[in-house]
This record gives structure tokens, C-alpha cells and sequence, in this order.
């Protein structure tokens, strides 16, 4: 007597590919779009896009004083960069304004980040108030207040006064950059420096101060790029000083010549270096 075995079709195994059997496709897997990092690119691509057209009118030769249509390309304006003196005074007015602003902003803000960051005191959260309340306000009260604040102390509205305002307005960007760094440092290290006889200064020299030193070159360039660009809290205490950002602002009833898209476009460029160079430093040092 013998048995009948049933035997089915085959089958896979427990990790192998699905059989396949004639004249059936293979199916492909899905792509799933990554929305996030298409979101990304499309939000670079819109703050770029201005900056591109900019750079790209550096290079134009326009017909008329309007520098809104593409005529030809040409090189004759970054050799004739200094045509307007005008303009040049106050492109050196807005970055002296602004690496005067980096250095005082940047001193005051890191005091500032170390103090919030390590130290409990009396007044520690009003201060931190105060501090946001400066980035979260509209710059047209921050600049009538300071104006107000010039007038009744008697002060004449000019270079100074505008330095000083920007200097204000900036500390608090550099404090939460620096505060921010403050709180992850290990304490332990400075321990083991006093330990070793460094005494504060040189445990501050030699220890926290480079490691502190990534988010104090931050927020000095957020300083430099906030103060070079602001034109509102300007317009109220510059006084008979022009900045770079007043000066385009005026000639545009005019027509702004191709010489402000090429400081504009040079200015960038630095910027980018000055990034660029931060990141190379802070690669380095890690």
C-alpha cells in the first residue's frame, strides 16, 4: 500500500525573495519622498534667489541709471567700484559700525552668557526678561525709545549713537549663543586645571575660554551681519550719518547704480568667508 504525498508550490525561504513565476512583473518598492529635505532646499532656494540676482547685476551693463534690466555682461563696475563717494562713505560707515558692534556686543554678550549660564543670582531671571524682551520687540519702539533716551539726555544723534544702539540690540543674540554653549562646558575640567595650580585667570585663558570661543565667534558674526543689515533702529538715532542700507534706500527714487550690487556682493562674499573660516577653526580645535 503507498501513501500520496501532496507536495504545494514552493516556497521562500524565511529571508529570501518572494518566487516568481512566468509572465507575473516584479513589483518595484515605493519612493517615499522626503518632504522634509525637499522643504529644506526649497527655503534655501527662496533666500538665495535675491542674493543670486544681485550678484548676477553686479556683472550687468545697463542702458539708463535703472539697473533692473539685463543688458550685457561687463566688468568695468568692480574696477569702477568707488565712482559715488557718496556711496562708499557709507558702505565704510556701516562696516565700521558693524565690526565696532561685533567687538562691544560680543565682549558684553559673552560676560553676559557666563554669567547667566554658571552663576545664580539675585535678578538672574529679570535679566533674562529683559534680554528677550530686546530680540522679541519691534525695532520701531526700540528705535524711538533710544531716541527718545539720546534726546532727553541731551546726546547728539550720529556715528556714536548708532554704534551704541546696535551694541544694545545685539548684546542679547550673543548672550543666548553664549549661554547656550556655557551650559554644556564640563565643569570638571576647570576643576582639574585649579587642581594642577592654574589660578582663575589662566584656567579661564587656557580652558573655558577656547572652548567658549566657537559660540563667541557665533555670536559676533550674528552681531556683525545684524548691524550691517538693520536700517530701521538706524533711521531713528543715526542722525546725520549714512549707512549703506539709507543710502539705497535713498537712491532709489534715482535708480541705484550696478556699484551697490557689487558691494552688496562682496560684502556677502566676506561674510561667507568669515563662516567659512569660524567653521575651519571650530573643526580644528574639536
Amino acid at each position: 500500500m503507498s501513501a500520496r504525498l501532496d507536495v504545494g508550490p514552493p516556497t521562500a525561504p524565511a529571508n529570501g525573495p518572494a518566487p516568481t513565476t512566468p509572465g507575473t512583473a516584479r513589483t518595484r518598492p515605493r519612493r517615499h519622498v522626503d518632504w522634509g529635505r525637499l522643504y529644506t532646499w526649497l527655503v534655501l532656494a527662496w533666500l538665495f534667489t535675491p542674493i543670486l540676482f544681485m550678484a548676477a547685476f553686479s556683472f550687468n551693463d545697463p542702458a539708463g541709471k535703472h539697473n533692473i534690466t539685463w543688458q550685457g555682461f561687463t566688468l568695468r563696475w568692480y574696477g569702477d567700484i568707488l565712482a559715488y563717494p557718496d556711496l562708499t562713505q557709507a558702505m565704510l560707515n556701516s562696516v565700521s559700525i558693524a565690526l565696532l558692534t561685533m567687538v562691544g556686543a560680543g565682549t558684553l554678550g559673552t560676560l553676559l552668557g557666563l554669567a547667566l549660564g554658571r552663576f545664580s543670582f539675585r535678578g538672574k531671571q529679570l535679566t533674562n526678561l529683559v534680554m528677550f524682551s530686546a530680540i522679541s520687540a519691534p525695532e520701531v519702539v526700540l528705535g524711538a525709545a533710544l531716541l527718545s533716551t539720546f534726546l532727553m539726555a541731551n546726546v547728539t544723534t550720529g556715528y556714536w549713537t548708532t554704534v551704541i544702539a546696535h551694541v544694545m540690540f545685539c548684546v542679547s543674540f550673543v548672550a543666548i549663543t553664549v549661554r547656550a554653549r556655557v551650559i554644556t562646558l564640563d565643569p570638571a575640567l576647570e576643576e582639574a586645571a585649579r587642581d594642577l595650580g592654574a589660578g582663575p585667570f589662566t584656567t579661564f585663558r587656557l580652558i573655558t575660554l577656547p572652548m567658549l570661543f566657537p559660540a563667541i565667534m557665533a555670536g559676533g558674526l550674528l552681531a556683525f551681519a545684524l548691524s550691517i543689515d538693520d536700517y530701521i533702529i538706524t533711521t531713528f538715532v543715526s542722525g546725520d550719518v549714512t549707512t549703506f542700507p539709507l543710502w539705497v534706500w535713498g537712491s532709489t527714487r534715482v535708480g541705484i547704480p550696478p556699484q551697490v550690487n557689487v558691494m552688496g556682493t562682496l560684502l556677502f562674499a566676506v561674510g561667507v568667508a568669515m563662516a567659512v573660516v569660524n567653521i575651519v577653526m571650530v573643526r580644528r580645535r574639536s
